[in-house]
């Protein structure tokens, strides 16, 4: 990993595929405030986010897991990684024999689609591939409330998305852009809402610096 590169965090791909404009607040104006739900989920994670190897017979698990890729400018740590033993696979320093690598991604809640889950394990996936040389066909999200797995394909178009979500975000932090709010129902769950302030375009806290600058410049005049 280059350590001269300012990488963006994988968690921020997942924030971006909820919403562009919370994935700026959060990671531009570092904005953050938790619900009930982000707190549960934050426990639930808690449980598993201890940086382990578990190895039984020709399986390892890899818990806390950091990846990074220098093509993409991401890192982040994978919740949970599945080594099989697979003469095909690739060699990490955690075993002494080849692996077929599995990524898993604990997630709060019941099981569902959602986009930006799969983003966040192909991202992971894609990291894996390139520090061992690998190709990842599928992952897993592993939902805490029903203890349930759903399956996730590796496609060319997920990994496209990927691509997509990491330029756009290069791109706002690059141009420190907070981008408009797409208003919609989403909008109602978000922890952000009140620091958002998706109606009027800006973030409180800019629409509050905003003011704050156009006093003290009356009071020059």
């Amino acid at each position: 990993m280059n350590d001269d590169r300012d990488y963006l965090l994988i968690s921020h791909l997942t924030q971006a595929g909820y919403c562009l404009r919370r994935a700026a607040l959060i990671m531009n104006e570092q904005i953050w405030k938790e619900s009930a739900d982000t707190a549960k989920g934050r426990i639930e994670h808690s449980r598993v986010h201890t940086q382990r190897v578990e190895r039984r017979g020709n399986e390892v698990k890899l818990y806390e897991y950091t990846v990074f890729s220098d093509v993409l400018g991401i890192t982040g740590k994978c919740d949970c990684i599945e080594g099989t033993a697979d003469e095909t696979g690739c060699t990490i320093p955690s075993v002494d024999f080849p692996v077929r690598l599995y990524p898993i991604e604990y997630k709060h809640g019941k099981v569902r689609a959602e986009e930006e889950y799969e983003i966040q394990l192909c991202a992971q996936a894609m990291c894996l591939e390139e520090m061992y040389h690998t190709t990842i066909t599928e992952g897993a999200l592993f939902y805490t409330s029903s203890h349930r797995r759903y399956p996730v394909l590796l496609t060319e178009e997920l990994r496209d998305k990927v691509k997509d979500t990491v330029a756009k975000l290069q791109n706002i932090r690059e141009q420190m852009i907070t981008p408009a709010a797409d208003y919609g129902t989403k909008c109602k769950r978000c922890s952000l809402r009140e620091l958002c302030m998706p109606k009027i375009g800006h973030s409180a806290e800019k629409y509050c610096k905003d003011l704050a600058r156009a006093a003290k410049e009356a009071d020059e005049l």
